[in-house]
C-alpha cells in the first residue's frame, strides 16, 4: 500500500518558506497556551516561554525577506503553503470554539 499523497508545496523562496515555518511555531504555542482548549497552567507556561523566541525568529525572517527586497507577501502562494501545511486546523486552537447552543 502506498503513502498518501500531498498536495506540493508552493515555490517559495527560502526566506518565504522560513517565514511560513516561523508563523505555524508562532501560532502552534498560542494555540497551546488558549484557554479556551484547556490544558494544564505548566504547558501554557511552557508555550509561553517558547512563544518569546518563535516571535523573535519569525520577525527575523520577516526582516531577512525584507532586506532581500521581496517587499511584497504574497497572499495567495503563501496561503497556499498553509493549507498545505495543516495552517488551518493549527489555526483553529487559536480561536474560541462556538457557544453550545442553549436549551
Amino acid at each position: 500500500m502506498q503513502p498518501p499523497e500531498f498536495a506540493p508545496l508552493p515555490a517559495l523562496t527560502r526566506a518565504e518558506g522560513e517565514f511560513i515555518d516561523r508563523y505555524l511555531q508562532v501560532l502552534d504555542q498560542v494555540g497551546r497556551i488558549n484557554p479556551a482548549h484547556g490544558g494544564d497552567t505548566y504547558g501554557a507556561l511552557r508555550a509561553a516561554q517558547a512563544l518569546a523566541s518563535y516571535s523573535a525568529a519569525l520577525r527575523d525572517a520577516l526582516a531577512v525577506m525584507h532586506e532581500r527586497g521581496e517587499a511584497r507577501i504574497h497572499a495567495a502562494t503563501l496561503t497556499r503553503a498553509l493549507r498545505v501545511l495543516d495552517g488551518e486546523r493549527r489555526s483553529g486552537r487559536v480561536t474560541i470554539p462556538p457557544a453550545p447552543p442553549s436549551c
